[in-house]
């Protein structure tokens, strides 16, 4: 078993609840859709690309994005639909960055094929933008090494995960998950870091994601 190093700083576990609130805006067809994306606030994008890993965590690895879905499934353009759902989330480390992407994927497409901007959607079918407000909150748990962080790994709830992993690299940009942050700074094992932030938490559920953190931690330390 490898020595147990305690970490500069322990790291303080946060949870999150969140709130959906209508913006009341809404588009009925692709050049109403890009230029309400331009415009609405980055808690509506993040909402609309994230919502159903915020609120189906058990069901699928794969959050489809309401966008990909609303101009396939309303608007019948598949070709476009594809192209978003396309969209690497996990490449982005800001919402301006994913924002601007979505944005140049429809206009591109509108110029490609000008006469979309004719095609509207039926009054009880258009993308009507919601925002996703959320409220963080301290947890009890703390750790002061990896041999603890993975047994905390193990009590926290999914939506401390989800925290720690989505919304702080990119909702509140920093850039980096949490955890790797605090592995890399406080524990200085570049290496286990890098394991960390390399995953792609997008194609795991939050039970599998927390499943995974705690075996790759495991094994790193040697427990």
């Amino acid at each position: 078993m490898s020595e147990i190093k305690n970490a500069q700083e322990p790291f303080r576990f946060y949870t999150r609840l969140h709130l959906t609130e209508l913006t009341g805006l809404k588009a009925a067809n692709l050049e109403q859709l890009v230029e309400l994306i331009k415009n609405v606030p980055g808690s509506s994008i993040y909402h609309h690309t994230h919502k159903f890993l915020q609120q189906h965590q058990y069901l699928s690895p794969e959050p489809p994005n309401d966008f990909a879905y609303w101009v396939t499934e309303i608007l019948g353009e598949d070709d476009l639909g594809e192209r978003l759902a396309s969209v690497d989330t996990i490449q982005f480390t800001t919402i301006r960055s994913l924002r601007e992407k979505i944005m140049l994927t429809i206009e591109d497409y509108i110029k490609e094929k000008p006469s979309v901007k004719n095609r509207f959607a039926n009054i009880n079918d258009e993308f009507h933008f919601v925002k996703s407000i959320s409220f963080i909150l301290p947890t009890n748990y703390y750790a002061y090494n990896l041999k603890e962080f993975a047994e905390v790994l193990r009590k926290i709830t999914i939506d401390s995960i989800y925290f720690h992993i989505f919304e702080a690299r990119l909702r509140l940009e920093k850039g980096i998950n949490d955890f790797s942050n605090w592995v890399e700074n406080s524990i200085e094992d570049k290496e286990l870091a890098k394991k960390i932030s390399k995953l792609d938490p997008y194609t795991y559920t939050l039970d599998a994601l927390r499943k995974k953190l705690i075996e790759i931690i495991e094994k790193k330390a040697g427990y």
